[in-house]
């Protein structure tokens, strides 16, 4: 099942697909300073897909912080976070905002809040390659849904 999300202006957006029902989505609000700043609450399917869609390329920006090997994408005009992506022996893995989705599906959870401190880079790549959603890619070709 495919499910849009996008910035509140528009300019980012992302096509998330899981056979997952909503109801049994891992919801998660990590703890980091990040995040909570953003009021993240994020989500993934390792059996999935997500795709990227960047609609005005010069209002993406990617920001690394930490271990600064995660990608986390924010629109420079309404300062939407969208997800995360990261690079993992040569593939792609991400995470969506579920904030960001354009029609949040009934029977989504509260969000467990997580910590990741003193996580090693090593042991973090492990549970990301696991746990983070295969992702297509960051693509400029697409139509904003909110135009």
């Amino acid at each position: 099942m495919p499910y849009q999300g996008s910035c509140h202006c528009g300019a980012l957006t992302y096509r998330y697909e899981t056979e997952l029902a909503p109801a049994t989505w891992s919801i998660r609000a990590c703890q980091c300073s990040f995040c909570r700043a953003h009021g993240a609450r994020s989500t993934s399917d390792p059996q999935g897909t997500v795709t990227f869609q960047v609609g005005q390329p010069d209002q993406l920006r990617r920001y690394r912080f930490g271990y600064g090997v995660t990608e986390f994408l924010i629109c420079a005009r309404c300062g939407v976070y969208i997800g995360a992506l990261a690079e993992i022996s040569g593939s792609l893995f991400a995470i969506i905002n579920t904030n960001a989705l354009l029609t949040p599906p009934a029977g989504l959870k509260d969000a467990l809040p997580v910590s990741y401190e003193g996580e090693s880079a090593a042991r973090r790549a492990e549970r990301r390659r696991d746990r983070w959603t295969p992702c297509a890619g960051v693509t400029a070709s697409w139509t904003s849904p909110r135009n």
